[in-house]
């Protein structure tokens, strides 16, 4: 409550109601004089921020320390005690890909293998090719030419080297078949049995994958790190999707349960969500310390970290849903399947979302 004064008048500025007492009974807007000085905004503002720290830290303590609490006590209508689950889920998703963003992960460099020496084998192996692609065209001077470097061993090659002649580094491989170009894999599909051709979703596809060749086949170490940031950055938005999607797995497990309605699902959902991007935080902080001073030996913590993330889920539902042990390891493997296979599918779906968008 604030300390500006009251006004005289008793209709309400905001929607126009005559106010019974110090708030408006219809939109809640506290009935007191508009101008406020600077002093009145700076406690205003150091109350804001103090009271939402308070129903922050209160909630986070029984988040972590009391399983299925939360979304216990919310569905009782015993709401005013905690900070709002959709805040703290708002809050908590944007400070964790903040720090996976800015320090967990870095994009700017990733590995693709093609920067490493060839061995004997791939040596050998990019002879043969050459030389069979060298009897279809003998008068080709780049075959030529790259023979020549394979067949000289004091030269060391990698396997960039090699991806100018041969262009078949595949950004997503959807395909039975490896194509060089689009005009191969349209006249190779023309002559196909009709059965053996592909449909119209595997042939987007390949001609999107062709396109990325055509555009980074001679750096596919750009498009490979242009690709993995795409996914990253969808990742925010694909957990967002896979949330009611969980609590609609919840929903089926619990169909007898009529006393749940599919909000209830869902404010479990969301306080398993925001406790797993505490836990990931821990992880990757983890990791992050492993990488910073050299300490190799935590991976046992990690390891641990991740047990109790499923240990968390499984006390959750037994709080919340008041099952016996039995029907809730039953339904908790359940869950987790049934997750596994959501969040795989969701995975395939955006990495074609990111494919059509690098």
């Amino acid at each position: 409550m604030s300390h500006i004064p009251q006004r005289k008048e008793k209709d309400c500025l905001n929607c126009g109601t005559i106010v019974q007492g110090k708030y408006c009974q219809e939109c809640g807007q506290e009935n007191v004089v508009p101008h406020e000085t600077f002093w009145h905004m700076v406690k205003h503002f150091l109350y804001d921020i103090t009271h939402f720290d308070s129903k922050f830290f209160d909630s986070m303590k029984f988040l972590l320390f009391k399983p299925g609490f939360l979304p216990g006590e919310y569905v009782r209508g015993r709401r005013a005690s905690y900070l709002n689950p959709v805040k703290k889920y708002v809050f908590t998703s944007a400070v964790f890909f903040l720090l996976f963003f800015s320090i967990f992960v870095k994009t700017d460099n990733i590995d693709t293998g093609l920067d490493q020496p060839l061995t004997k084998a791939e040596r050998a192996s990019n002879i043969r090719k050459g030389e069979s692609e060298l009897k279809k065209n003998p008068n080709n001077a780049e075959w030529k030419q790259m023979l020549e470097m394979l067949k000289d061993s004091t030269r060391t090659l990698t396997g960039e080297d090699m991806v100018r002649y041969w262009n078949d580094f595949d950004f997503i491989n959807v395909s039975s078949r490896s194509y060089r170009n689009r005009q191969e894999y349209d006249s190779i599909q023309k002559i196909l049995p009709e059965e053996e051709k592909d449909g119209w979703l595997i042939s987007l596809i390949e001609k999107r994958n062709l396109a990325l060749k055509k555009k980074y086949g001679g750096d596919p170490g750009t498009g490979t790190s242009k690709l993995f940031d795409a996914v990253l950055h969808k990742l925010p938005y694909m957990l967002f999707v896979s949330l009611p999607l969980f609590a609609l797995i919840l929903k089926l497990l619990y169909i007898r349960r009529k006393e749940y309605y599919y909000a209830d699902h869902g404010i479990f959902s969301i306080y398993h969500y925001i406790f797993s991007f505490l836990l990931l935080a821990f992880v990757f902080g983890i990791d992050e310390i492993q990488g910073l001073t050299g300490i190799e030996d935590l991976d046992w913590l990690t390891g641990l970290l991740f047990l109790s993330g499923g240990l968390y889920l499984f006390l959750s539902m037994k709080r919340f849903y008041k099952q016996g042990y039995g029907k809730t390891i039953l339904k908790f493997i359940l869950l987790n399947i049934a997750a596994l296979l959501i969040m795989i599918l969701l995975f395939i779906i955006f990495v074609l979302l990111a494919v059509f968008e690098i």
